[in-house]
């Protein structure tokens, strides 16, 4: 049953698309009261200026606005995730940016000099990790379906409900897949450390 309603969803995130492309303004605003309240949850995890999520929803609806027609079909709201995550990396670099312009004394610094950026908080150097350490490489080396149900469920926090809604895949798929996620990192984790002593890591 649950599938029959997933599906119906999909479908209908589609024909939304399609209307928004047409510049259907009550398709737009359809679209949003569906999508914007898990987006600014995702957002949020990932995000602690309440301000920053604000605007980089606002541009993420603008950009679907203007863009409707570029969708090819896949799953809306991992397309609007995309868009999101983009839009939350360009927001936060921008914010990097203007906080060394700002902290830099221009009438001591010498040429080219760049203040050392903040010390990132615990939640960044662990996501850091996760991107980039051996959790990262090994995330790399399961499938990307799998990779993606652990991403939304370990690294952004989603429900199953959740992941579901924005993978558009069934509840028990999300459920069955995470399990075999952790089995295939703990998998590649451990060829990537090996027991000195070949024995169980």
């Amino acid at each position: 049953m649950g599938g029959h309603r997933e599906k119906d969803e999909a479908d209908s995130d589609a024909a939304l698309l399609r209307a928004v492309a047409g510049g259907d303004s009550a398709a737009m605003a359809a679209l949003y009261d569906r999508h914007a309240g898990w987006l600014h949850a995702r957002l949020r995890r990932r995000c602690a200026d309440p301000e920053v999520v604000r605007e980089v929803l606002q541009d993420t609806f603008v950009a679907v606005w203007r863009s409707a027609d570029a969708h090819r079909g896949e799953e809306a709201g991992g397309w609007l995730w995309t868009i999101a995550a983009r839009r939350l990396v360009d927001a936060r670099r921008a914010h990097e940016r203007a906080t060394r312009l700002e902290t830099a004394p221009m009438d001591e610094a010498p040429s080219g000099y760049a203040p050392a950026a903040a010390a990132p908080s615990a939640e960044e150097r662990v996501l850091a990790g996760l991107e980039y350490g051996d959790v990262g490489t090994a995330l790399d080396r399961i499938s990307p379906e799998l990779r993606d149900v652990l991403r939304a469920t370990v690294v952004d926090g989603l429900t199953t409900r959740e992941t579901a809604r924005l993978l558009g895949i069934p509840e028990g798929t999300v459920k069955s897949r995470a399990m075999r996620a952790r089995t295939e990192l703990r998998a590649a984790l451990a060829q990537l450390n090996p027991s000195p002593l070949g024995g169980p890591a």
